[in-house]
């Protein structure tokens, strides 16, 4: 028999050893296991023994205490991590909005036509409704409605384009003869204006005219374009208009279609309230633009500036654009007031101007639009001033009326939200029942008995 090699015994006692280390640790995790199962069912671990051999000898004393980190997302402030969650939801909610602008402006004639067939179907609508109450069928009352109105918005046009022609020679006449009074006057006033300066004013002048003659004409091409854009607009909104007029219950249920079933409810009782906004806007408009632009025509008529009903009309239509539009407007009558017939005329036209937007802005406009639309002043100015930034005159006059209707459409959804938060609250019981009172709804929450036809 032979005899075994030193190396192979000494291989199998290393072998022997590892096997029962392996068989010690294996105890161990066996042990932790069932320690992590008592501590979770609430009993007190068995005590483990440590092998003398696995004792860790305890730290010296002047070794420091090592404390466990904390989470890093604990570490950081409160304020600083609410700061964070509302930043980059603010980026998201701002690259959101910029995009939509992009888009915007992109498509800008197309959203402009459409927001003004809104404007003109919420003007026509409740003739549509009046003549459907008697007895007239929908295509016919869309389209006898639609006629007439189209009908008088042409015949304005065509007057003030009639009135434009007819006295134009007659207003070049004056406003040369205001020119020379104005030069007289200067040579004659204190401020000792001489002769040869207003030649050298006047010189420059026709330079500078002379000068930009390449941007002048790029500017005339430039206007045509607009005149084609503004007629494809035009006829945009009037095919817009007879389908909203005809069909505008049929396009808000499909609209609705295209909201969370969520968020459906909302949005459904929003929208009769944002129409109904919408129209007391347009009807109060037209109406306070009316009174304004009689009362200026009289007064100026009386004054004998020329071209007074063309300036009545230019009034009627700036008066759309809040603040601004009736500024403009009434500087635009006082500065031919003040070219054509002197100063004193075109004092008293400044007087007239301030006199009638002083009533309309105390007495009519509270009186005719009432509570319907509720918008700040400070909104009405900041709302003109970014409609205008971003769309020029279409936006300045459709910033109003939209900021009016986002904030009826926000605070019926609010109410809409305070009253499913209390008709789904749980309800008390016994003496605490008996002492609640029931909440009452909010009243913009409530649908109307009647809704009106909206598009």
């Amino acid at each position: 028999m032979s005899r075994v090699p030193g190396w192979l015994g000494r291989v199998g006692a290393r072998l022997t050893e590892v096997g029962k280390r392996l068989e010690q640790r294996r105890a161990e995790v066996e042990r932790e296991d069932r320690d992590d199962r008592d501590a979770g069912s609430g009993q007190e671990p068995a005590p483990r023994s440590v092998p003398a051999t696995d004792q860790v000898p305890p730290p010296p004393d002047y070794a420091p205490a090592v404390r466990p980190r904390p989470d890093p997302a604990q570490a950081v402030p409160w304020g600083v991590r609410v700061a964070a969650e509302a930043g980059w939801r603010l980026l998201v909610l701002a690259g959101t909005l910029w995009v939509l602008m992009r888009v915007i402006s992109a498509v800008q004639l197309v959203v402009l036509a459409f927001v003004a067939a809104l404007l003109m179907t919420a003007l026509l609508q409740p003739t549509v409704t009046r003549l459907r109450r008697i007895g007239v069928p929908r295509g016919p009352a869309t389209a006898l409605t639609a006629l007439f109105g189209f009908v008088v918005m042409g015949l304005i046009g065509w007057f003030v384009t009639w009135q434009v022609m007819e006295n134009i020679d007659n207003l070049s006449d004056q406003i040369q003869d205001g020119i020379d009074e104005l030069r007289n006057w200067l040579l004659n006033s204190p401020f000792h204006v001489t002769d040869k300066q207003i030649n050298e004013i006047a010189r420059n002048l026709r330079e500078a005219v002379g000068a930009n003659t390449e941007q002048i004409t790029s500017a005339g091409l430039e206007g045509v374009t607009v005149v084609v854009e503004a007629l494809t607009g035009i006829l945009l909104a009037v095919f817009s208009t007879l389908f909203l007029l005809y069909d505008g219950k049929r396009i808000w249920q499909w609209t609705l279609k295209l909201v969370p079933a969520a968020a459906r409810p909302g949005v459904a009782g929003a929208g009769p309230a944002a129409w109904r906004t919408l129209t007391a806007y347009v009807r109060g408009t037209v109406i306070v633009a009316l009174i304004d632009a009689i009362f200026i025509g009289i007064g100026i008529y009386f004054l004998d500036v020329p071209m007074a009903v063309p300036l009545a009309v230019f009034i009627f239509l700036f008066s759309f654009i809040p603040l601004v539009g009736a500024v403009v407007s009434g500087a635009l009558a006082v500065v031919v007031a003040l070219v054509t017939q002197g100063v004193f005329t075109g004092v008293m036209t400044l007087a007239v101007v301030l006199a009638v937007q002083q009533i309309e802005g105390h007495v009519l406009q509270p009186f005719i639009l009432g509570r319907a639309v509720r918008v700040h002043p400070l909104a009405v100015v900041l709302a003109v001033a970014t409609g205008g930034m971003v769309a020029g005159i279409g936006g300045a006059v459709v910033a109003v009326p939209l900021v009016a209707v986002t904030n009826t459409v926000a605070g019926y959804l609010r109410a809409y939200s305070q009253e499913a938060a209390v008709r789904h609250s749980p309800k008390p019981h016994g003496a605490t029942a008996m002492s609640a009172a029931p909440a009452p709804a909010p009243p913009a929450a409530q649908p109307p008995p009647e809704e009106p036809e909206q598009p």
